[in-house]
């Protein structure tokens, strides 16, 4: 069988400069040494650290597989010693995504987030990152629909003979824990009907139909539904394959040229425009956001990241670019249209989805007050 390389991002909020802001060079410090020593030892072969807001972003290819436990112990052991650097600087909500007190073989299901793929790599590969901060885990929906399904986005879907048979999508119920593939464009529709519930249904792969050939993965971790409480949104981030038969890197860039909503921003109780910036401006400020969105290209090279003579990953940091400056003005716009509306929805998410924040509270606080009308 061919070789395989990997693709993983894993996610961590492990403490933020002056509330949930920004992650500081201290801890990027810690991932870069970390990532590096791994490297040298074999364990991945090249890495990429960064951060969308006030999550460490730790980017490695490798060739171990996905939910690998050592690639997962090698973030979870990175995320601790972080959080104790975190600590010790008091740093705001040192260690808020670490839900669990001892590693089990994976990540999932204690906090971190994980987007990952194993591919076989093509005469060329390139790849699309994309990393959320103050956003839910379905914040990819929207765009996944937009790249992979809808034609006015992506003329590939019209145009190329190698899309032409449609792309799968895996929709995950992440309430019941329950999965279902729906295939585009002959259920459009239903696809739509789910995934226009992000809160519910998150797109958690994509594949060729034809094939089978895997083109986008993305964590759906929900922190609320893990800890059964509030303790911060998910932040997702999502792998996305480009070119060859799949939608090029400017149709996989082109939803972003607008803002859309997305749950998230303040505590994790609001629905907020989504921002995407460039690295230089990853960082979540007015009302905890708006909602930031980085985006990395690179090219998947023997098992790595394509890089310079002297080692450095060749990295291209894709909203950093003023195509999408509209889309962060109506994100400024659309944030102070919302911001008007103070506590009262359809800024604030609904009851539904506020039950692991403090309206259980207020509800119990005042259940033995409520008479029959």
């Amino acid at each position: 069988m061919a070789k395989k390389t990997t693709i993983s991002v894993i996610k961590c909020d492990v403490g933020s400069l002056a509330g949930h802001h920004v992650v500081p060079k201290p801890i990027l410090d810690i991932g870069e040494k970390r990532l590096k020593e791994a490297q040298k030892s074999g364990i991945i072969n090249n890495y990429y650290v960064f951060n969308a807001g006030d999550d460490l972003e730790l980017l490695m290819v490798h060739g171990r597989g996905e939910d690998n436990p050592e690639i997962h112990k090698l973030a979870w052991d990175t995320f601790s010693e972080a959080t104790k650097k975190a600590t010790s600087l008091k740093l705001y909500a040192a260690g808020m995504d670490l839900l669990k007190t001892a590693f089990s073989g994976t990540v999932r299901g204690m906090g971190p987030g994980a987007a990952e793929m194993e591919i076989e790599e093509r005469q060329s590969d390139p790849i699309v990152v994309f990393a959320a901060d103050k956003a839910s885990g379905g914040a990819f929906n929207y765009p996944l629909f937009r790249i992979f399904a809808d034609p006015s986005n992506t003329a590939g879907l019209v145009i190329d003979p190698a899309m032409a048979g449609g792309f799968k999508f895996e929709v995950l119920d992440v309430k019941e824990n329950k999965k279902v593939v729906v295939k585009c464009p002959e259920e459009m529709y239903e696809l739509i009907a789910l995934i226009g519930s992000p809160d519910r249904y998150t797109v958690s792969r994509v594949w060729r139909a034809k094939d089978n050939l895997i083109c986008a993965s993305s964590s759906t971790t929900r922190l609320s539904l893990i800890a059964g409480k509030y303790v911060g949104k998910d932040d997702p981030a999502c792998i996305v394959r480009a070119q060859h038969g799949l939608p090029a890197v400017g149709e996989i860039l082109a939803p972003f040229m607008h803002s859309y909503f997305v749950e998230g921003w303040m505590r994790g109780s609001h629905w907020g425009p989504l921002m995407p910036v460039g690295l230089k401006n990853s960082r979540c400020t007015a009302f905890d956001g708006p909602p930031r969105m980085v985006g990395l290209g690179f090219q998947v090279a023997n098992g790595e990241i394509a890089h310079g003579d002297d080692g450095t990953p060749l990295i291209s940091d894709l909203f950093d670019d003023p195509a999408f400056d509209l889309a962060r003005r109506e994100s400024v716009d659309q944030a102070v249209t919302l911001r008007r509306m103070g506590e009262f929805e359809p800024a604030r998410l609904s009851t539904e989805v506020m039950e692991y924040t403090t309206i259980d509270k207020v509800l119990e606080k005042l259940k033995d007050r409520f008479k029959p009308a």
